[in-house]
């Protein structure tokens, strides 16, 4: 039986901030482009995967879509492509909005087709020709999000760094997320911006207090309701506001997702947070009849290796979205089978024995990490979380009972202890392991008669959490349920 995991595309693929269209009858992802240990954000180039709308487990790469030296602002290649976003215009081609690395100048290319060869357009400017944020005190140009409904296209844009500083020779203005009517050749501002959600530095009073705007804009249409989602000053998280019309007023709606599970499950501060935190971007899209969120996670130990992951929603009638957690089976449809193979890549809990950690880890410290053995973009290239430590552990949610009785590990390193695998609720195995230079499998029964959900009478779902305690180290590359 196929399965999708989270991330729901090849483990050894990068793609952050994520913004999924549905065209036509396959849905389409467009995001940045990071690389297994980068140095520094997208450092690649616009590529494009896709899915037909009624098998989420069947994702395509359409290949690169648009290369860094396609804009006139960067024939050097110096900058970066920053997080894009797509529509489909009042003439039925498709255009695609970025900024390059804080250049601070919306860009556009435009194809025929969503995921073709796309060409450079132009750039957002004014009617009177100057390019938007080329002026002193107009915002900072940054991860765009564009809605077009007819003739009518809306632009979103803004970064709002605390506390407010210059980046610029000329300054900007660090004030809110912005919205721009443009005109149907979807480069000329008809008018705006119109302010769409606070900073940090003037929300007092607003409604957006602690979930202020800082960077990731996105927007969607549900039923008769504009939806604004960005990432806060937090970082980890995705949060959204509604409006009745797309350039507002907007009303603080509340948290989507973190990318540690802050907010969730009664989990209010970082340090108890259920995984390494970092800064997120993503929107919500619905394909085939369900609601998505999707979002990025970190790996490699750094903030430049970020994969795409995805989860489903529920928008109530009244247009709150409740937070949902990060899983290990988002697409699937459901939860993972209880019997087969799976990559300890797809962990979504992730923590060492004194907690989890924002941004960066050091290798070799005290802090386990998913990381990559193999060269990036290698087809035997493959995922492992590396330096399992006492008492780090990492977690798989979740898994439908089919009547495993025993459980292997594949690991490696200087361990000398056990895994105590739980259920959540029960200690369902002890599995010992021994230092090893090569991936060993390691084995030990389940004991079906104490863990919810190993043994196949059990009908719930459940997750499977593994705590490693001993000397040394190990890396974990896979586990068997059989």
């Amino acid at each position: 039986m196929k399965q999708v995991f989270n991330p729901f595309l090849p483990l050894t693929e990068y793609i952050p901030d994520g913004e999924p269209h549905v065209f036509g009858d396959r849905v389409y992802l467009f995001g940045s482009h990071d690389m297994a240990g980068g140095t520094s954000f997208c450092m690649k180039d616009y590529v494009c995967w896709s899915a037909p709308v009624d098998n989420l487990k069947d994702w395509r790469c359409e290949g690169v879509i648009y290369r860094r030296g396609q804009d006139p602002l960067n024939a050097d290649l110096s900058h970066a492509l920053f997080a894009p976003d797509v529509c489909r215009g009042p003439d039925g081609r498709y255009y695609l909005y970025y900024a390059l690395d804080f250049v601070s100048v919306i860009s556009v290319a435009v194809c025929d087709t969503p995921a073709g060869q796309y060409e450079f357009y132009g750039h957002v400017h004014f009617k009177d020709g100057h390019v938007l944020s080329s002026r002193a005190g107009e915002p900072y140009a940054f991860d765009p999000a564009v809605l077009c409904e007819g003739e009518n296209v809306y632009l979103y844009m803004g970064y709002c760094p605390y506390p407010p500083r210059h980046l610029m020779e000329v300054p900007k203005t660090y004030t809110h997320a912005w919205v721009y009517k443009l005109a149907p050749d979807m480069l000329t501002i008809e008018r705006g911006g119109t302010p769409v959600a606070p900073s940090y530095s003037n929300s007092a009073g607003t409604g957006f207090e602690g979930c202020e705007f800082f960077e990731a804009s996105s927007i969607r249409k549900v039923g008769e309701r504009y939806y604004f989602i960005w990432s806060t000053y937090y970082n980890h998280d995705l949060c959204y506001a509604t409006s009745s019309s797309p350039e507002g007023p907007f009303k603080f709606g509340g948290r989507i997702i973190s990318n540690g599970d802050i907010g969730f499950g009664g989990i209010t501060k970082e340090e108890d947070c259920n995984n390494y935190i970092g800064n997120n971007h993503g929107s919500v899209e619905n394909i085939n009849g369900r609601w998505y969120v999707f979002y990025h996670r970190h790996t490699n130990g750094t903030s430049f290796s970020r994969q795409a992951c995805a989860e489903q929603i529920e928008i109530l009638p009244n247009g709150s979205i409740p937070q949902v957690e990060m899983t290990s089976c988002g697409l699937n449809g459901g939860p993972l089978c209880g019997l087969g193979t799976y990559p300890a890549g797809i962990a979504c809990d992730l923590k060492s024995g004194v907690g989890t950690a924002r941004g960066d880890i050091p290798h070799g410290g005290i802090h386990p990490y998913i990381t990559q053995e193999g060269e990036d973009g290698s087809s035997s290239a493959r995922l492992y979380i590396a330096n399992l430590k006492d008492g780090a552990m990492c977690g798989f949610k979740y898994f439908a009972p089919a009547g495993a009785k025993n459980i292997a590990i594949w690991a490696r390193g200087t361990a000398g202890g056990e895994f105590v695998v739980t259920d959540g609720k029960n200690i369902v195995a002890r599995v010992p392991v021994s230092p090893a230079e090569g991936w060993t499998r390691f084995d030990a029964p389940l004991a079906c008669e104490s863990g919810a959900g190993v043994d196949g009478a059990v009908k719930a779902a459940f997750p499977l959490f593994f705590t490693y305690h001993g000397e040394g180290y190990a890396d974990f590359l896979q586990f068997e349920l059989s």
